[in-house]
């Protein structure tokens, strides 16, 4: 199975994992605020929205910076987010943590050993290393659970309306993704998606701080995603993008619950990448065509 496909069968295989899911039972606020979430690159977005969803009485750190600065994790409860359960800053930092858990699909992992205990991702994908979804999806709802008492009830659609509205979207040369709060990890999220499957040249921005300072690299062209439900002030700042000729998409579901605005811009940023090598005719995401990148990238992070 080519990583394309893959990607395509791991997403729609996301349904039926979210409809038996098993969550958390949210931590007491005492303990929440003596709570820190860790991960890398998807886990990081997913450590920070587990920061968000708890008002940021509990925090999202990169281990790099737990292990530069070891005060950070000193007292705390940390949850160390990795689905492969082997990214090095993550193992180096579980090991100064006195609290720490992992939560990791691979309970046999160097992470898992390291930690103090263990929330076991369970879930059913390909069996081919492609752009994570099913994986970012489980650990992002696992971390929110975590923090505030969830209930996932329009997966279906939440899934039906990405999949329309994605199709829609365009990606033409560069590419701006921005986010507000609880949708600014999805923004990062969703620039890893392009990054991953297409190559693309693609940047996360929070929506206030694109104006100051992203927008001004901006040219005739590029793409702008926000992801952010309806509002004047997106109204008006897409109004404004589009005088400068940049081609602007909003997709939104209508709903003013936190959870599912993330679980659909989840689905958004897969579904925007995935349609787009399908318009290219690929059969390999870029990582894996990258073969001296996914090398170096590797080295560094294992």
């Amino acid at each position: 199975m080519k990583t394309v496909e893959a990607f395509e069968r791991d997403v729609h295989l996301q349904l039926e994992f979210l409809k038996n899911i098993k969550l958390q039972k949210p931590l007491a606020e005492p303990i929440q605020k003596r709570t820190v979430f860790c991960g890398t690159g998807d886990s990081l977005a997913s450590a920070m929205l587990a920061e968000t969803f708890s008002d940021y009485v509990a925090k999202a750190l990169d281990p790099l910076d737990a292990t530069k600065n070891k005060n950070l994790l000193r007292g705390k409860r940390a949850y160390f987010v990795s689905i492969s359960g082997n990214t090095i800053s993550n193992i180096r930092a579980a090991r100064f943590a006195k609290d720490s858990v992992a939560i990791t699909r691979n309970d046999s992992s160097r992470l898992a050993k390291a930690c103090k205990g263990i929330i076991k991702l369970d879930y059913e994908d390909s069996g081919v290393l492609s752009c994570g979804s099913i994986g970012f999806v489980a650990s992002m709802v696992t971390c929110i659970s975590l923090v505030k008492r969830t209930k996932i009830k329009n997966a279906k659609r939440l899934f039906a309306a990405a999949k329309t509205q994605s199709k829609k979207i365009a990606l033409r040369n560069k590419v701006y993704v921005l986010g507000n709060q609880h949708t600014y990890p999805l923004a990062m999220y969703a620039a890893a998606k392009m990054y991953e499957a297409l190559g693309t040249d693609a940047h996360y921005e929070r929506i206030e701080q694109f104006s100051h300072t992203g927008l001004f690299s901006a040219r005739t062209g590029d793409t702008v995603i926000i992801f952010e439900e309806k509002s004047p002030h997106v109204a008006r700042l897409a109004r404004h993008l589009k005088k400068l000729g940049l081609c602007v998409y909003t997709p939104t579901i209508g709903s003013k619950s936190k959870l599912d605005q993330v679980i659909f811009y989840a689905f958004v940023s897969q579904f925007a990448a995935l349609y787009d090598a399908k318009r290219r005719h690929l059969s390999e995401c870029h990582f894996v065509k990258s073969k001296k990148t996914r090398n170096a990238s590797s080295q560094m992070i294992y």
